[in-house]
């Protein structure tokens, strides 16, 4: 098992999405960008089991299949141990990129 850099590289707004603004209906607020991530945090993965502290919920079950193939030593298309992925949140998604890192094998409990 390896680590696992995650880095966010691209966050979107409605706007950017559809070219317009959504609003929630109820409240009539304008929904923003995700407040949980900014253009280049990264977040080092040692352990697929725990989710890191301040990452959004839905995102990591998102990137999780993904993030596992990396941690376990498998690769993608993209290139070996590189895979890009985003949140499924369609109305303001996030996107991904997953870099295995090239350190020795860590023993992360399992």
């Amino acid at each position: 098992m390896w680590k696992v850099k995650v880095t966010v590289i691209k966050t979107f707004s409605p706007e950017d999405v559809f070219g317009h603004e959504l609003v929630f209906p109820p409240t009539g607020q304008k929904i923003k960008k995700c407040g949980l991530f900014n253009e280049g945090d990264e977040f080092i993965i040692d352990s697929v089991m725990q989710q890191p502290e301040g990452f959004c919920g839905w995102a990591w079950r998102d990137i999780y299949k993904d993030l596992s193939v990396l941690f376990f030593g498998g690769n993608f298309a993209m290139g070996p141990g590189i895979q890009y992925t985003s949140c499924s949140d369609g109305k303001k998604p996030v996107c991904f990129k997953l870099e295995r890192l090239d350190d020795e094998p860590v023993n992360s409990g399992y």
